[in-house]
């Protein structure tokens, strides 16, 4: 048998690169300085072949891994003719070098085995600062990208070994927290030298042309099962649309339109009829549309793919040029993570229609961010806090609470870290009662943080969505509750806009409450196991109000326990109101149960009507 056919071989030699990818992300984990790097884990790791295709991929962020391709073809198809052994490549521009935004730097190693390009190692690390208009590089109110911070088009940072020193120091210099810049980036470049001696030592093993081999024979052997898995998927077109709130003080919604075209084992997902680029910093570089359309797929068929880039080959994604998923330059894109979750949301609304398919109802629409920054005499202090989150309802499971986005698979940063490292006391972190969204299922419950500043003064930026346009609810489940952000000062508490379109200064004592979406339900809430809603009156992720109101459960305030008779004549009564009135109860029980002003929850666009 020849050895590229051998699935014993195969397999191990797969294992043996996914475990590569996997050491650069643990390299990464325990030697990065930056909190969003180090506790939140934003991030990502891959190893390529020698023609820049992925190969593996390590256990971290989805929305990141499938952006590699975009900058590795660049390498490959510009830089490979001056390419030498101890090179590193260093990239963030999402015009021109396959980017995704500012923050987002990519460090690609390639390596050679006995004077041949054997592969390369990949790392993409979410830096705190590089600069621009606001601390931590994502102002809303960015118009352009030049106002966002320090553009690196595909340049080395080492030459045949040798660190470039005169780019080290441009770095430092246009960073807030360059010794966090430093921390970060000696991670990937300790990470990438891990991987090159662990492929060294692969191929060493079984020698360059049979190495070589097993590699064409695994990224066919990854095509053949995403087109088996396309083609036992039922033919057709499915569409869905769903929307960003908007921008600013009069937010204006932003529209994400999706065609899914399932055929012979392909795959093409069309976003003709999405909104235009906006000037603000949401735009998503194509790079980020690619990579979310993978994982939407990875996410939808029933099949353990191998991470080799012959999966993709029958996925094709269509992009109109000028629009927010396809921006031109000089959009602004720091923040574009808001409008990725809203396309990974829109492309789960289609697959959901595949006859079939199990999608969950919509989670909490990605991860919100808060960023306190300021200055203690002449250093920078700044913290960019992810708040994530929930799933919705599943097919036969409820939502699962404190989870991040399918896209995501980040952390939320341990509170004890925070105050311990800034100025910031943490006055509120857990689930907030009611707030998943009804269902046979219950969507998962939303998550809140709440900081006090305890310095003089900071600069304030928020980063969050579905206050407008909630989280769908599936097959009859009502949407999850709506995000809500509070900053209070002396004079009083003022909701703020989802996505302000300026950064905001508070001052010491000042006090800022986010609460993040909850999950959509699945199913009719009225057709929930009444012991299932007593549980979760016993685990205060209802109360009694919500039980009756929307699941038309009666649960006796004394000893907590179920009245069958008044819960059948309940739900009698419930099923005669229309889910628009069943969704404004819900609301009520959400704002009464959290001591929020009814009118904060008003207004909301009901998915699912």
């Amino acid at each position: 048998m020849n050895s590229a056919n051998d699935p014993i071989t195969l397999e191990i030699v797969k294992n043996a690169l996914s475990s590569l990818a996997d050491e650069m992300a643990l390299v990464i984990l325990r030697s990065a300085h930056s909190p969003i790097v180090r506790d939140s884990m934003d991030y990502s790791s891959a190893v390529c072949d020698r023609s820049g295709q992925i190969i593996a991929q390590g256990l971290t962020n989805p929305v990141h891994l499938g952006s590699f391709p975009d900058v590795m073809s660049r390498i490959v198809t510009d830089h490979a003719q001056g390419m030498a052994a101890g090179d590193s490549f260093l990239i963030n521009d999402p015009y021109g070098s396959g980017g995704m935004h500012l923050p987002d730097v990519f460090l690609i190693k390639p390596i050679y085995v006995d004077g041949e390009l054997e592969g390369y190692a990949a790392t993409v690390v979410h830096h705190a600062d590089l600069g621009g208009m606001a601390p931590g590089s994502m102002a809303l109110q960015a118009t352009e990208i030049f106002q966002e911070g320090l553009r690196i088009p595909i340049l080395k940072l080492f030459e045949r070994g040798s660190l470039n020193q005169g780019v080290m120091r441009i770095l430092e210099a246009n960073s807030r927290t360059p010794d966090a810049l430093r921390g970060d980036l000696g991670a990937q470049i300790a990470a990438c030298a891990t991987c090159s001696a662990g492929l060294e030592q692969l191929v060493r093993k079984y020698g360059s042309n049979a190495f070589r081999g097993f590699l064409v024979e695994l990224h066919d052997y990854a095509e053949r099962l995403m087109t088996q898995a396309l083609i036992a998927m039922p033919a057709g077109e499915y569409e869905y649309e769903d929307f960003v709130d908007g921008l600013g003080d009069h937010p204006v919604p932003i529209r994400f339109k999706v065609r899914i075209a399932i055929a012979a084992g392909r795959i093409v997902i069309d976003w003709d009829g999405t909104s235009p680029q906006v000037k603000g910093a949401i735009n998503g570089p194509v790079a980020i549309t690619r990579s979310v359309a993978l994982a939407a797929v990875r996410c939808a068929i029933d099949t353990d793919i191998p991470n080799f880039a012959g999966y993709m080959r029958p996925i094709e994604v269509r992009a109109p040029l000028g629009s927010i998923v396809n921006p031109q330059l000089p959009a602004a894109c720091a923040a574009r993570g808001v409008i990725a979750y809203r396309m990974l949301d829109t492309l789960f609304g289609a697959l959901a229609k595949v006859p079939g398919s199990r999608i969950p109802a919509l989670g909490e629409g990605g991860p919100s961010v808060v960023s306190f920054g300021g200055w203690r005499g002449s250093s920078a202090w700044l913290i960019t806090d992810g708040i994530l989150g929930t799933w919705g309802g599943r097919a036969a499971q409820d939502g699962v609470d404190g989870i991040a986005s399918p896209g995501a698979n980040l952390s939320n940063q341990p509170i004890e870290l925070i105050e311990a490292r800034f100025p910031l006391k943490i006055t509120h972190y857990g689930f907030a009662p009611n707030s998943g969204g009804g269902g046979k299922f219950r969507g998962g419950l939303a998550i809140q943080r709440g900081y006090e500043l305890l310095d003089d003064q900071a600069s304030l930026s928020v980063r969050s969505d579905r206050r407008a346009h909630l989280p769908a609810g599936s097959a009859g489940g009502l949407p999850g509750s709506p995000s809500l952000t509070y900053l209070v000062k002396d004079t009083g508490s003022q909701l703020l806009p989802v996505m302000p379109m300026e950064t905001l200064i508070v001052s010491k004592g000042d006090k800022l409450l986010h609460i993040a979406a909850g999950g959509g339900g699945y199913g009719d809430p009225l057709e929930r196991d009444p012991t299932a809603v007593l549980d979760d009156v016993l685990d205060d992720k209802i109360d009694i109000g919500m039980a009756r109101e929307v699941y038309g459960v009666a649960i006796s305030s004394g000893r907590p326990e179920v009245d069958t008779n008044a819960t059948g004549r309940l739900r009698t009564e419930l099923r005669s109101t229309s889910h628009g009135e069943r969704l404004q109860r819900q609301f009520t029980q959400f704002v009464r149960r959290n001591g929020l002003p009814e009118a904060d929850a008003t207004g909301q666009r009901d998915p699912t009507v």
